[in-house]
């Protein structure tokens, strides 16, 4: 029988129920000849979530509520049975989900848990229903398309433990089917005393404490504030029943009495909530204990919102005391002041980065994602085929859990969850998501100790033998769950007794509202139970309100006595650092407020050092760019008496090869923290060494010009004879002086000077130069443009000198580099800020520097170096040919052509 394999992220997992039933017809009689008898399905489980179970060793199953109930058909005998689809999207239940992929990725990532091992999940949508459960434990022991409950056939990893199943009705009933097979099973969220029973759930352990304790702590409670006179409402299930059933043994004396004890049904009734709101209105019992899911409290608030109850206590059990779809300032009037017992709270590294991490879409077979993304932004996601999360229940007002309209509004996909308010991005009370993720740890510490079992010593007969990692039977890795359960996660010690309990303190919270009129679950004590009696409770203070701590400063209430007033956090940038403190002091210049706004801090400082990598990349490249220069500077010193290095004025090309020199170590002036004198000197000496440069480049490209000009010109050719290298000497120095004009204008007149900028950023200070003079600065590097073009315009009439070596062809290449390098400058500048404003300048002047070195002197060099034979007199001023064609023409000569006949001239020294 073949078996399929788990891949990725599922939508629709189908699995069947098989009979064995003999065909009839044509295959009966078939069968009567010696046949066999065939298989068909009865029915479909149309299951949702997630899998990514391809590349792990071991596979953890989760069950969570993603959806808050099924479709209920109104005739299922009038069409074959399928299994029901579910509806109401619950935010909840999906960030439990996430909780847990999130753990399993961290435990991934331990080196020290489970290493060279890789987990994967197998996740499905309970619904928050019964049948579902059953479909999912189901699928968890076939791990195959059809449900073979004594056969589980996979091709991927095996299934170690399941983690779920929410609710405590659902948790037994998937924990009778598991149990079994001694399938380990973590519950989250399931607190039923029946759990605890090890006769009917021999697998099942959990990271909540049993509600034992939690109805201790509510006797405890009523006691304690001496209520006489009690009502009790509870769901009807195994949770609520059984957890009213330990109350009432515990609360009940000779003093305390119940008044009444009502069950909130299961199936929506609007006539059986009246009943039950009836009664709350009509009791003379000011406190009343709830134990319910959110899930099942709230249409019974509904109606008692309806009714106008008022002036009651309520006393709140774990499931709904944080829970978002109950504690809405719309409830507040009647459930305002209610004093409940919280799970033990936590704090999950990266949780909410990973629960932002939502791309619908993305995937075509998340249809999860995007109908989470249309329940929380009331959008339809376009061209799909999700049906929008319609809440088809009647009576029930629809709220942010679940959503009971379509929107004709298209989701865009471009909404930002960060901007979104709801349940799955609140994680300021992490409560049973925090016990998801010690679930998830406890079966990986699980699989940690079977793989650190020591041949002989272990706990399974005969011969003590151990289990393999890679290879044991669900038994196996319950025993070390079951005995040996006591890990470490997130600093909290976990330990997990032989009953499959756990013992943590409640925090007793109390519904008040903040200043923004939002519910806040003020914790006003604990409860404790590590034994049988040893209880810890805190009152809280009997004052008007806490002392204003450091951070924040006192506010007048109006209306309000001297010694009632409210307290309000200190401006950014100002602290207060005493309690009480009536105002918040600003911070200096170079200072910015801490976190908590009680001390102030040195402003981050900014600028390219010379210590980190990029600057010391920078000058790594300077440098280097600098040898390479007085390399060539070298090669032309050592072959300054052959004929292309004095080709063309050879002291204009040691002038050029000085300047590059200085431009590229200029750019070294650029790092470091900002001086005045560095702001002076670094533009003004990057201005004077490209104005060298470039000037010493015209002038040998004026001279190509008047070459070029002198073929169709007797004019023209009695003026270029009639130049002497002087001249061009004559064009550098003007131009230099010229420069150095403008540069001393500049420095008199309005100098850089170093600027600590503030503006673009309010924690850090950006050390930068100020340049001073806009204009001076522009009319600076603007003859260098200057020089650059007629160095371009010059060079680019001569590029076609009919010669051996047309320098003016190279030249233009290098012009055309400059300019490239200088206009992609410009935009690259001015959108960044702080240090890389000041790198991408000095990219720009490595990269021109460069380009100048490569197109003007490597072509020489090459000939200089490895092609001496064309160096000579005679190839070099064109008199003769060379028939060497694998290498560039040979020399730097001037030739004309006058009257049909060639003349070469050598510019020599």
């Amino acid at each position: 029988m073949a078996c399929p394999k788990f891949r990725g992220l599922i939508g629709l997992l189908l699995h069947a129920l098989i009979v064995y039933a003999p065909t009839r017809g044509e295959d009966a009689a078939g069968e009567g000849e010696g046949g066999e008898e065939e298989c068909r399905l009865l029915g479909k489980f149309t299951l949702r979530g997630y899998v990514n179970a391809e590349d792990a060793m071991h596979v953890i199953g989760g069950m969570f509520p993603i959806h808050f109930r099924t479709i209920l058909e109104e005739d299922p005998t009038s069409t074959p049975p399928m299994s029901p689809l579910c509806e109401g999207f619950n935010f909840r239940g999906y960030r439990w989900v996430k909780a847990m992929i999130h753990a399993i990725n961290d435990i991934n990532k331990d080196p020290d848990l489970l290493p060279n091992i890789t987990l994967g999940y197998q996740i499905y949508d309970t619904c928050y229903t019964m049948s579902k459960t059953v479909e999912n434990s189901l699928a968890f022991l076939t791990g195959q398309n059809e449900t073979t409950p004594v056969f589980r056939c996979s091709s991927g990893a095996p299934l170690a433990a399941v983690v779920g199943a929410g609710g405590s009705t659902l948790s037994i009933a998937s924990s009778r089917i598991l149990g079994l097979y001694y399938f380990p099973q973590v519950g989250y969220a399931s607190s039923s005393l029946l759990l605890s029973d090890k006769y009917q759930f021999p697998t099942y352990l959990r990271t909540i404490p049993s509600d034992s304790v939690q109805s201790q702590g509510m006797a405890y409670l009523v006691h304690h504030f001496g209520w006489r006179w009690i009502g009790t409402i509870a769901a009807d299930d195994d949770y609520g029943k059984y957890g009213v059933k330990a109350f009432k043994e515990k609360v009940e004396n000779s003093y305390t009495c119940i008044a009444f004890s009502e069950t909130i049904p299961k199936i929506y009734s609007r006539e059986k909530l009246k009943t039950v709101a009836e009664i709350v209105h009509d009791t003379n019992a000011t406190v009343i204990v709830v134990y319910s899911s959110d899930i099942d409290f709230h249409p019974l608030l509904e109606e008692l919102m309806i009714s106008n109850i008022s002036s009651k206590t309520w006393i709140a059990s774990e499931a709904w005391v944080t829970s978002a779809l109950i504690a809405r300032p719309e409830y507040f009037p009647l459930l305002g002041g209610a004093i409940g017992f919280g799970v033990k709270r936590g704090e999950i590294p990266g949780l909410k980065e990973f629960l932002l991490d939502v791309r619908p879409g993305e995937d075509p077979e998340d249809d999860l994602a995007i109908e989470f993304w249309q329940s929380a932004f009331n959008c339809t996601w376009p061209n799909a085929n999700i049906s929008y999360n319609t809440d088809n229940r009647k009576n029930v007002t629809g709220h942010e859990n679940i959503v009971d309209f379509s929107s004709d509004q298209l989701c865009t996909g471009k909404e930002k969850l960060e901007d979104l308010n709801n349940t799955y991005l609140d994680i300021s009370e992490l409560r049973i998501t925090y016990n998801v993720y010690k679930a998830v740890y406890a079966v990986a510490n699980g699989l940690d100790k079977l793989r650190l079992c020591e041949e002989g010593r272990g706990p399974f007969i005969p011969g003590q033998q151990c289990a393999k990692i890679d290879e044991f039977e669900p038994w196996q890795l319950m025993y070390y769950m079951k005995n040996e359960m006591k890990f470490t996660v997130l600093g909290e010690d976990v330990d997990i007794n032989e009953k499959g309990d756990v013992y943590t303190s409640y925090d007793v919270l109390n519904w008040q509202k903040n200043e923004n009129g939002e519910i806040a679950f003020v914790p006003v004590g604990t409860f404790n139970m590590t034994g049988e009696n040893d209880m810890e409770f805190h009152r809280p203070r009997s004052t008007c309100n806490k002392n204003c701590q450091p951070g924040y400063r006192k506010g007048i209430l109006q209306g309000k006595p001297s010694c009632c007033y409210d307290c309000i956090r200190c401006a950014e940038g100002q602290i207060s650092n005493i309690t009480d403190a009536r105002e918040c002091i600003a911070c200096k210049e170079d200072y910015w407020s801490n976190e908590d706004r009680s001390v102030c801090v040195l402003k981050e400082v900014e600028f390219l050092a010379y210590g980190e990598a990029l600057g010391m990349t920078l000058i790594a490249l300077s440098v280097f760019g600098a040898c390479v220069v007085m390399a060539v500077t070298g090669v032309y010193i050592k072959f300054r008496s052959t004929a292309l290095v004095k080709a063309n004025d050879r002291e204009l090309s040691f002038l050029i090869q000085f300047s590059l020199v200085v431009t590229l170590m200029t750019s070294i002036l650029f790092i470091g923290k900002p001086e005045d004198w560095s702001c002076m000197s670094r533009q003004v000496t990057l201005a004077l060494g490209f104005s060298l440069c470039l000037s010493c480049v015209l002038g040998k490209t004026v001279m190509l010009f008047l070459t070029q000009l002198a073929k169709n010109s007797k004019v023209a050719e009695k003026v270029r004879m009639s130049i002497r290298p002087i001249f061009q000497k004559i064009i550098v120095l003007n131009s230099v002086l010229v420069e150095v004009g403008i540069v001393c204008a500049y420095l008199i007149l309005d100098p850089p000077h170093m600027l600590k900028n503030t503006q673009f950023s309010i924690t850090r200070i950006i050390f930068e130069c100020d340049e001073g003079s806009i204009l001076y600065l522009c009319v600076m590097f603007g003859f260098d443009v200057f020089l650059a073009i007629l160095c371009f315009l010059t060079a680019f009439v001569a590029r076609k000198l009919p010669n051996n070596f047309n320098e003016a062809k190279f030249v233009t290449f290098g012009m055309l580099v400059f300019f490239i390098v200088w206009i992609s400058f410009v935009p690259a500048y001015l959108s960044t800020r702080g240090k890389f404003k000041v790198a991408v300048e000095i990219f720009a002047i490595l990269a021109s520097s460069f380009g100048l070195l490569g197109c003007i002197f490597v072509p020489k060099c090459y000939i200089i170096l490895l092609k001496p034979l064309r160096n000579t007199e005679e190839i070099v001023g064109g008199r003769a040919a060379t028939n060497d064609k694998s290498a560039p023409p040979t020399s730097a000569s001037c030739t004309s052509e006058v009257n049909n006949t060639t003349v070469s001239t050598v510019l020599e020294d």
